[in-house]
């Protein structure tokens, strides 16, 4: 079984990777490790964000001077966010903390939600094409280099955003990504439907072609 650091304390994004990636793979959190470094991620790109998490983490674990829990392997980070056109791709690598981009910390899901309903207001549904996008970092934790070099992989769902929340499932901005070919939101097709369209899902599935190919 391979395990995976996973570089986030987020519960929801963990049980997701976890769904998408099936039980041959363990995923850890940062809560898991003690000490663990925060990483300020100001990248102004999600590759940027993702390799800094990635590569902070790994050389962090690289370094620890007692042995390395559960055998991890691998650091996995992401990131990932929302892109709308008519907004000229924002909110992108603010996405969790569009509703307070003079803030460092993350904004509340209702709150992002609201702030982006209200600068589409004037703007018709069929100008409200939008997608998701993910990049994945994972970086090799290797004791006896300090030069790391993560693969990066990539995905993306294209759709629109509603004119008004709906659902009860998902996170971040479910209620209101409706993806091609679908009259629902993420927030109501439900996870197995997610797992297969989401762009989390699409970086997950090259990084698992990747992964089935090194040696044990």
């Amino acid at each position: 079984m391979t395990t995976l650091l996973i570089a986030t304390r987020n519960a929801h994004k963990v049980g997701e990777i976890q769904a998408i990636l099936g039980a041959n793979y363990r995923c850890l959190t940062l809560k898991e490790f003690y000490g663990a470094p925060g990483v300020v991620e100001d990248a102004d790109t999600f590759a940027g964000n993702a390799t800094k998490k990635a590569v902070e983490l790994a050389r962090w674990l690289s370094n620890m001077s007692i042995d390395m829990p559960h055998s991890t392997r691998f650091v996995l980070a992401d990131d990932s966010g929302l892109e709308v056109d008519a907004l000229n791709g924002a909110p992108g690598v603010h996405s969790a903390r569009f509703a307070a981009l003079d803030k460092s910390e993350n904004s509340p899901d209702a709150d992002n939600n609201a702030k982006l309903l209200r600068l589409l207001k004037e703007v018709p549904l069929e100008q409200r094409t939008a997608r998701f996008r993910c990049v994945i970092a994972l970086a090799e934790i290797n004791l006896l280099s300090a030069n790391i070099r993560p693969q990066l992989f990539d995905g993306a769902c294209e759709g629109r955003i509603q004119l008004a929340a709906s659902g009860q499932g998902g996170f971040g901005y479910d209620p209101l990504f409706v993806p091609d070919g679908f009259t629902q939101s993420f927030a109501e097709l439900g996870e197995d439907i997610k797992n297969k369209l989401s762009h989390r899902a699409q970086a997950l599935a090259k990084l698992k072609v990747y992964l089935s190919m090194l040696p044990i």
